[in-house]
């Protein structure tokens, strides 16, 4: 049997197919955009992923050549979708989506420090409150579209909706509940009526049905099947947030084990019982074991996105050079800043670019440059947010370990990012933790792939992934580089500390 595997980014969406061992026969992807009409703003609409997710599919199962007959079935995840898509009683969507990178919500956030203790809402939800959770962004539109509020039946996060369309069945799992923070009790596992109350959320705007990760919750209709190239019946399974997804795909089931999943942003992440919450961090369901094991993960708002932000605005002969050789454009930047010792001479970046969420938790953050020179080349720019980048996983790392989260040596890295052997053993020498790259670049589709093989019952337990993931060797921290590492981390916490009055007033 074959197992199907989708993921929703925020820049693209990318679907495998799989056999029971786990080997990915086909891949495919779709990008597509981000609408930020406003600074710090980022919607989109869900037709989009849509058709990402339907395209891609379709595409797997060609190259695959497999028999559709032989599909068991296929689970989605999906970005973090911050709000969800407000949708009326015809399941319309009303408006965009107000995604995680959105920050739009500072009034709101606010609003709820000086208006909800932050112990009461940290005891029900295992979470805090910034313009980063959804439930700050359904405030928003209540506060700032009134004529959409009253049309809203329901809000759907974005593999929900995708779901919803290949299935006609609405649905949400824990994982997603939990990340909309602030209505969601960690505890009891289902809707906060008193938290709901207090922050003026409908409770009946939330999808009744809470599911397991692994959890058939509904079949491909006839409709759907047409477009996504699946047989009609093939069963659906209700997956999850991305990052807790990608880190199943890295094989983490115990306390203990950590990955870090970098991409366009870093979700860093570790899986415990529940009894030690991290309070700068977020709190939420696993995707296995979904009802005894609780998720952390520290998210950095910008990683990969300074490495495309760079190419983008500097990078122009990199990229005409990559595409007359086929080599990447990042590949070139790492040949150059290899030679660039650590600590790029005297630079630290603040990575700031969209904000920040943890463990910081502060809309109005800005990205520094600082201590540039007029010895300072390009290169030593580029290695500095390389180096920023690191600088901010280091801290939400520290963060967990402050809650007294156990954290083994070794962390598991996956994700665009970790395609770079340079920036991995930037993140190895700045964390100290030993970095292992997993083999299969697949990440969150692959832990789809292996939801929807525990789902329909292809594979038996949650310990079989330990089977199907390959990891390369580490990549060991350097002593040397640790210790300079260690005086520009000081310098790089302080720098914020001593700005972020300055860039709330910018």
């Amino acid at each position: 049997m074959y197992l199907i595997g989708s993921d929703i980014g925020t820049q693209g969406t990318k679907s495998v197919i799989v056999n029971e061992k786990g080997e990915v026969l086909a891949e495919a992807f779709r990008e597509y955009e981000v609408i930020t009409p406003k600074p710090n703003w980022a919607e989109q609409w869900p037709d989009v992923w849509v058709k990402a997710v339907f395209e891609t599919v379709k595409e797997v199962v060609e190259k695959s050549g497999v028999s559709k007959k032989e599909i068991a079935g296929i689970a989605i995840s999906g970005l973090y979708g911050g709000s969800g898509i407000p949708v009326d009683r015809n399941m319309q969507p009303l408006r965009p989506c107000l995604i995680w990178m959105d920050r739009r919500a500072v009034k709101e956030t606010e609003w709820v420090k000086q208006n909800v203790p932050k112990e009461k809402l940290f005891e029900i939800t295992g979470n805090y409150v910034d313009s980063y959770f959804g439930f700050t962004k359904i405030m928003w539109i209540r506060n700032n579209e009134p004529e959409i509020w009253e049309k809203i039946y329901k809000f759907i996060t974005p593999k929900d909706y995708v779901i919803y369309q290949m299935t006609g069945e609405v649905v949400i799992d824990y994982s997603s509940a939990g990340n909309l923070g602030g209505v969601f009790d960690i505890r009891k596992l289902t809707w906060s009526k008193e938290m709901c109350d207090v922050l003026g959320i409908p409770i009946e705007f939330l999808p009744e049905r809470i599911v397991k990760s692994s959890d058939v919750v509904g079949r491909v209709t006839k409709e759907a099947s047409e477009l996504c190239g699946l047989l009609e019946g093939t069963p659906v399974v209700a997956g999850g947030i991305d990052a807790p997804v990608a880190q199943l795909s890295a094989g983490a089931l115990e306390e203990g084990e950590h990955v870090a999943m970098v991409g366009t942003s870093t979700c860093w992440g570790t899986v415990h019982d529940g009894s030690k919450l991290a309070f700068g961090l977020v709190n939420y369901p696993y995707v296995v074991y979904d009802t005894e094991r609780i998720y952390t993960f520290g998210g950095s708002a910008t990683t990969g996105a300074l490495a495309r932000w760079f190419k983008e605005q500097f990078g122009e002969s990199e990229t005409i050079v990559g595409e007359r050789t086929g080599i990447s454009p990042y590949q070139l930047f790492d040949k150059e800043v290899a030679n660039i010792p650590a600590g790029s001479e005297g630079i630290i970046v603040l990575p700031y670019f969209m904000g920040e969420r943890s463990p910081i938790w502060d809309p109005t953050a800005r990205g520094v440059f600082f201590g540039v020179t007029l010895y300072h080349k390009r290169a030593h720019l580029y290695r500095a947010l390389m180096e920023g980048g690191a600088y901010a996983l280091r801290h939400n790392m520290e963060e967990g370990l402050k809650a007294g989260l156990k954290l083994n040596d070794e962390c598991w890295i996956v994700g665009g990012v970790s395609k770079s052997s340079v920036w991995v053993k930037i993140f190895a020498d700045v964390t100290g933790f030993k970095m292992r790259q997993v083999a299969s670049l697949v990440e969150a589709p692959y832990g789809d792939a292996f939801l929807a093989g525990l789902g329909t019952g292809v594979i038996d337990k949650p310990e079989r992934i330990k089977e199907w993931v390959k990891y390369r060797d580490p990549v060991e921290p350097d002593p040397e580089n640790k210790k300079i590492y260690d005086r520009y981390y000081e310098i790089y916490r302080e720098l914020y500390e001593r700005t972020k009055d300055l860039m709330a007033r910018l």
